[in-house]
């Protein structure tokens, strides 16, 4: 039998695939790694072990005589000694200095310019028929003093001496397990892998500087609240000869004392007079658009929905519009002069105050009657 069990080490069964011990190694790696752990005299002692295993089990030849023999020969680490693989060292130094390299490979590289974002509101008529803003704001741009070098118009941009151009400076250290060696951006040139001797008077030897922008932003007949409007090229100029990110106008739009908006469809509330509901007539009817003649037949109640089609808010794209919906809503006048009261109550006299809806009852009777 195993005189050290290294599946329990690792807390894995026996029949375990070889990914599910790799997982295993690399979370407890992380977990009782020396420079991590409180108490650095047992992580280092718990941390050989956990390498010990994984060496082991990681290589099928290894694993196959330690699951006959209970013990590895000729090379692996017996009770005594103790030694990394090379991928064992490769694991570990991808754990906590990968992301380092893959940074360094970013930083010397051009880089995008920031995207901005500027927010305009507008009123609902200019969202129906299209409108177009000035605009002014600050951004970084490229210096147009030293053209985005940094450097003072005559001198040069040198590689940083201390990394050698690279950004990043390694420091190798001495423990009971061996050599660790970690990475870190290099404190001389924060990382970019060059120095500038002679800065640009006008940016600092940043290579951008703010300035005052003005453009105009055309508004597409259509647009809703929340839509964005993209001005390729307009926002903070590149690093290192990156391209520069874009401007995003961002829309809102006003409230209107009048239409209210859902989607592509507008509604307005219009009220009329009892005797036009009455007797019908032709009203205006306002719309975004402008007024539209609609006719109301004889006894139009109030809360009458009409419909009129195509007299909504346009697509963005141009291809159709929206619907507008009325609403008739049939005023009571509040005050009535001599003569208008007379002829009302003539009106009430002669039977116009009956009510010709049914009752509730009525109808509620009409529901259950078996036909």
């Amino acid at each position: 039998m195993p005189t050290t069990n290294y599946y329990e080490i690792l807390g894995v069964a026996a029949d375990a695939s070889g990914d599910e011990i790799k997982r295993a190694y690399r979370k407890l790696a992380r977990e009782h790694h020396p420079d991590v752990a409180h108490d650095k005299s047992k992580a280092e002692h718990h941390f050989k072990e956990i390498n010990e295993a994984y060496e082991v089990l990681s290589d099928p030849n290894k694993r196959a005589q330690y699951d006959r023999f209970g013990v590895v020969g000729n090379g692996a680490s017996g009770p005594g000694g103790f030694g990394f693989g090379a991928g064992a060292f490769g694991d570990i130094f991808d754990m906590f200095f990968g992301n380092m390299r893959g940074a360094a490979a970013r930083r010397a590289g051009p880089e995008r310019g920031a995207d901005l974002r500027y927010d305009i509101e507008i009123p609902l008529e200019e969202a129906y028929a299209g409108t177009s803003r000035e605009i002014v704001f600050d951004r970084l741009a490229q210096c147009d003093v030293c053209e985005g070098s940094g450097a003072r118009r005559g001198t040069v941009v040198v590689a940083c001496e201390r990394c050698g151009g690279s950004g990043m400076a390694q420091t190798v250290r001495h423990t009971p397990l061996g050599q660790i060696v970690t990475q870190s951006a290099c404190s001389r040139c924060n990382g970019e892998g060059h120095v500038i001797p002679h800065p640009c008077d006008a940016c600092g030897g940043r290579g951008r500087r703010a300035i005052e922008t003005r453009l105009t932003v055309k508004i597409p007949a259509g647009v809703d609240d929340g839509s964005r409007i993209r001005i390729a090229g307009n926002g903070e100029a590149g690093s290192r000869g990156g391209p520069p990110g874009d401007l995003y106008a961002y829309l809102s739009i006003g409230a209107h004392p009048l239409f209210r908006r859902d989607g592509r469809d507008t509604f307005v509330d219009v009220p009329v007079s009892f005797p036009h509901a009455a007797l019908g007539t032709t009203i205006d009817v306002p719309s975004l658009g402008g007024d539209v003649e609609v006719t109301l037949s004889p006894g139009t109640q109030s809360g009458t929905r009409l419909r009129l089609r195509g007299y909504g808010m346009p697509s963005i794209r141009g291809t159709q519009r929206g619907d507008h919906h009325v609403t008739i809503h049939v005023a009571v006048p509040t005050k009535l002069n001599k003569r208008q009261r007379d002829l009302l109550e003539e009106y009430a006299r002669a039977g116009g105050d009956a009510v010709e809806e049914r009752t509730f009852f009525e109808r509620v009777k009409d529901a259950f009657r078996p036909e």
